[in-house]
């Protein structure tokens, strides 16, 4: 079916033209500044613009979280003229998507498809706002999946993108990629040039990687990430002869992490993972792909090459603390170690009445890179202050998929200073 008149009548309608207004540039990455269209030059108000897709009849809309970082303020404006002025619901930046909200009802919206059931060849219809146009639709067909391409700085990204050679302009974040049904499969997000627009190749997060974050916001108001709990290597040519193994496709385990979800089901270091619920896994990017539409809980079948001989196990998926469901400290003791509300003779020693005092540090980075030790004190987290063991987990576990997160600290010679707390 090449007679995409119908499709496009649907989608354009579902599409809608996001402008976000910020103080400051929230990114100085050149694949992602492109993407914010038209801006205005001198002064500090800036002016960006992306594109979404309208996913229910009562205003929720998926978009880029590129699109909107920084905003001030963001108005939505639909195919028909209309303008609203859009909440941010929640955001995830492993896999630069948000999740927007209107005051609005009856909306025209996309069903959300299968993105695992994508064929390379298969055509699609790339919708969105180039070059701050209204919508426009492009044609194209699925070039590959799971395709890494490096575009994020978030050490914990999750880059496992469909790629096509629809054509993707400025202003085409944040929008639909369809199949021929009308479907969305995709979130378009990135393209392969250095000059700002188009060559050749455009990349989407998958609908199943999208959909998986949007369910999560909404029933838990952040994502819960499934892990398997190992080490590992992506097998090639080079990596095949170094572990002294046949094949060159999969992921080969070097490590089986205690507590993890893999050891528990019994995987092994130099386990070859070739396939997850008979998705085929021949590259990390797979295995990104794959874990990143799964949450801790979830059960699923896990095929490794075994002396040779493929063999299935099934492995119930656990969040990174080896866990089913999150626990009452579990990033503060992680991330720092044991904590307690500021004693009083603390508080009156430095004429503070907020702080948590370090009982026992257990992230020996923080010593090792800034001297941070047992007896100091967190006033605060990204500017925010903190009294309660509750409020620093709850700012840790909203900042989790940020590269680092800043810490105010109180030494006990009462010296202050920020650092930087990572996950090493």
């Amino acid at each position: 079916k090449t007679d995409f008149t119908e499709i496009s009548e649907k989608t354009v309608n579902a599409v809608v033209h996001v402008k976000n207004v910020s103080i400051a540039p929230s990114s100085s990455n050149p694949l992602y500044e492109f993407f914010y269209g038209q801006s205005s030059g001198g002064g500090q108000k800036i002016v960006g613009t992306g594109s979404g897709v309208i996913i229910s009849p009562d205003g929720y809309i998926i978009t880029n979280n590129h699109v909107i970082k920084g905003a001030k303020e963001l108005e939505i404006t639909l195919n028909n003229k209309e303008s609203y002025k859009a909440e941010v619901v929640g955001v995830d930046e492993s896999t630069d998507i948000a999740l927007l909200k209107i005051n609005k009802n009856d909306l025209p919206h996309l069903q959300i498809g299968d993105s695992d059931n994508l064929r390379v060849g298969e055509w699609v219809l790339a919708v969105g706002n180039p070059f701050n146009l209204t919508s426009t639709v492009t044609a194209g067909i699925v070039s590959a999946k799971a395709r890494d391409i490096h575009i994020s700085n978030n050490l914990n990204k999750i880059e496992s993108f469909i790629q096509t050679d629809a054509v993707v302009n400025p202003g085409n974040s944040g929008g639909a990629l369809v199949n021929v049904r009308g479907e969305l499969i995709g979130i378009n997000t990135a393209i392969s040039s250095q000059t700002g627009s188009y060559i050749g190749y455009s990349f989407a997060v998958p609908s199943n990687i999208a959909k998986k974050v949007v369910e999560d916001i909404l029933e838990f108001g952040n994502v819960q990430r499934a892990y398997l709990g190992i080490n590992y290597e992506e097998l090639n040519s080079k990596t095949s002869k170094d572990f002294g193994v046949a094949s060159t496709e999969g992921i080969i385990i070097t490590r089986v992490i205690d507590n993890g979800a893999a050891k528990e089901a019994g995987l092994l270091a130099n386990d070859i993972i070739v396939k997850m619920d008979q998705v085929k896994i021949s590259k990390f990017s797979d295995l990104q792909g794959f874990l990143g539409s799964k949450r801790p809980g979830d059960i699923v079948t896990v095929s490794v090459l075994r002396n040779d001989e493929e063999k299935e196990i099934t492995v119930k998926l656990k969040n990174q603390f080896g866990k089913f469901k999150y626990g009452r400290s579990d990033f503060s003791e992680y991330f720092i170690g044991d904590l307690q509300p500021i004693p009083k003779k603390d508080a009156n020693r430095f004429d503070i009445d907020y702080g948590l005092k370090i009982t026992n540090l257990t992230n020996k980075s923080l010593y090792e890179t800034y001297g941070v030790k047992s007896g100091d004190i967190i006033l605060a987290i990204e500017d925010q202050k903190v009294s309660t063991v509750e409020e620093l987990e709850r700012l840790l576990k909203k900042y989790q998929n940020k590269s680092y997160v800043e810490l105010h600290i109180l030494t006990q010679d009462g010296k202050v200073g920020y650092i930087r707390l990572r996950e090493y």
